[in-house]
């Protein structure tokens, strides 16, 4: 199947650009049926635009950003009695366990 330049119209900004043979031969190698429905620019811009919200989106919640700390608590093994830091905070209704006495009792489950 031969491919030939198309003259397609921008969604956004209604200006006709050319979508090239070469570039139709890109895109169903990548997997695309569908035609380009922005010119360069206004494709350029989106994608800009869209950055910009993904870097604000993570910013604001701070849940991807690796920076924030969970606050650890002191508490001490119920099994071996040692010191150990856990991310809650202790209540006496439920028994601590440091790393490895959790790893032992999980694993002999």
């Amino acid at each position: 199947m031969t491919v030939k330049d198309k003259i397609l119209q921008c969604y956004d900004c209604g200006t006709e650009f050319t979508f090239t043979a070469q570039e139709q031969e890109q895109f169903l190698s990548m997997g695309y049926t569908n035609s380009p429905r922005r010119c360069n620019a206004c494709r350029q811009e989106r994608k800009a635009r869209q950055n910009v919200k993904l870097q604000s989106n993570v910013r604001n919640t701070g849940k991807y950003s690796g920076n924030d700390k969970k606050e650890m608590f002191s508490a001490v093994c119920i099994e071996c009695k040692k010191e150990t830091q856990v991310p809650f905070k202790p209540g006496p209704s439920k028994p601590v366990y440091c790393g490895m006495c959790y790893y032992k009792i999980k694993t002999n489950r």
